[in-house]
């Protein structure tokens, strides 16, 4: 049994399909969705330049010999050895397991800030990426619709809170995003787009060698990003947020990319725990519990290279571990040999959208064209499928217009940005003359909040 098809969850499907006998063992997937969802690519999905089919990877056509249950696991009892889950209808089921591989990923870390749960919206799946392309096209169009110099800003101004991989990708991608929709509206030749980016912390891509931070930082700001570090935001409102400075900022956009936590379900199990994660030993198991494997964000694995801190919770350590907790199921059931975690830090690729990008394969500084190309050739490598898609997107990208409707989507109301909520994502038609509340989502899976360093 694995919970979760993020990136630990569907490599360690992927891995151990391949190495056990299916007429002695079947596999089990709960997901929530039908797909794989390729989370490095989701800005270019909000920004218009990649349709979402190409970064979503269908988990039965990829998982032949795997059983998928679309679920929400909601309970799991490891001496009983079953799980309970919720299907996408709302109806409950259970599961009973010999082997149990929690990949249950992460969620949106939301902090104690006045409003944030209700104005701001996450960016980690496809609704929300769809969400984000309407919302800034509908902002631009209503921007272009108004007589009101204050309105008109408010809406053609977007906060960004979050400088780490997918706040510092959004707020590259966007000055182009809007300037292309604005271009279309006489209304608003003369109207500045601005795109604000914050961070407690002193510099953009913290996680990062200050030279490719540097890099970054130059690009933002060549696009006419206003860059605020050791800033982030006291309130928001329906008008704007209050940044820590005290200054009043009218937005009506409010793009939450803090950071992220892992999975509730993982406390719910009263397992011991680290940093919220499930304590395991070198072999990814759980002491006291050996047919019980946690892999990805949702395990606290210590770092082989530095013991008294746990693996980051990134795409490269994902994929690693599910390969690695697939191996040492497959060794239990007597297929193989059981091994350690061990893992070799392949470097980063961070996309800037227009040429730009910066990368540090095998720890060799890039930018530019160099990087761009290495950032493009690597995830079309580290794609399952869908590779000739995304190409194919990308030239379409190079050589004509990006599209610059709305599809009339909102996410429901009842979905918080308190992805602890065992909610699914919606969508429906959008009301007229409402403004919905920018709430966030629920990740499906592990390593949607593993970012882009070395998936």
């Amino acid at each position: 049994m694995i919970v979760g098809g993020g990136f630990a969850g569907f490599h360690a499907a992927r891995h151990l399909a391949k190495n056990v006998d299916h007429d002695e063992v079947e596999i089990i997937l709960v997901n929530p969705t039908d797909y794989f969802l390729y989370v490095p690519l989701l800005p270019e999905v909000g920004s218009g330049i990649l349709d979402p089919r190409s970064v979503t990877i269908s988990l039965p056509a990829t998982l032949p010999n795997v059983r998928l249950v679309l679920g929400e696991v909601t309970t799991v009892d490891p001496d009983r050895q079953e799980l309970s889950y919720d299907d996408p209808e709302g109806n409950a089921g259970s599961l009973s397991f010999d082997r149990l591989v929690l990949a249950a990923g992460s969620v949106n870390k939301l902090l104690p800030i006045p409003g944030v749960a209700k104005y701001g919206h996450g960016f980690r799946g496809v609704p929300e990426a769809l969400y984000f392309r309407d919302h800034v096209t509908r902002q631009i169009e209503l921007a272009a619709m108004t007589d009101d110099p204050q309105e008109r800003d408010a809406r053609c101004t977007f906060v960004v809170v979050g400088a780490g991989y997918t706040g510092t990708e959004i707020a590259a991608q966007g000055p182009s995003f809007t300037e292309t929709l604005a271009a279309r509206h006489p209304e608003l030749r003369d109207q500045p787009m601005r795109w604000k980016l914050l961070d407690l912390a002193p510099r953009v891509l913290p996680e990062l060698d200050r030279r490719l931070s540097r890099t970054a930082d130059e690009v933002l700001r060549e696009r006419g990003v206003e860059i605020l570090t050791e800033t982030s935001i006291t309130e928001s409102t329906d008008e704007g947020v209050t940044l820590s400075n005290d200054q009043f900022v009218r937005t009506r956009s409010l793009v939450w990319c803090v950071g992220v936590r892992p999975d509730p379900l993982v406390e719910s199990l009263g397992l011991k725990t680290q940093q919220g994660r499930l304590v395991v030993d070198d072999h990814l198991s759980v002491p006291s519990y050996p047919h019980v494997f946690a892999c990805g964000d949702a395990a606290a694995v210590t770092d082989p290279h530095h013991r008294e801190r746990l693996t980051p919770m990134t795409a490269q350590h994902a994929v690693r571990q599910g390969r690695l907790a697939a191996r040492n199921v497959a060794a239990s059931l007597g297929h193989g040999t059981s091994a350690p975690y061990r893992h070799r830090d392949l470097g980063f690729v961070v996309d800037l959208g227009a040429g730009k990008a910066a990368a540090n394969p095998l720890h060799i500084p890039l930018s530019g064209i160099p990087a761009k190309a290495v950032t493009r050739g690597y995830h079309l490598a580290a794609m399952p499928t869908n590779r000739l898609r995304v190409a194919l997107d990308w030239t379409l990208e190079a050589v004509t217009t990006r599209p610059r409707v709305q599809l009339g989507l909102v996410r429901s109301g009842t979905v918080p940005l308190d992805t602890s909520s065992p909610e699914l994502p919606h969508l429906r038609s959008d009301p007229p003359a409402t403004r919905e509340p920018t709430t966030g989502l629920r990740a499906s899976g592990d390593g949607a909040g593993s970012e882009r360093r070395g998936e």
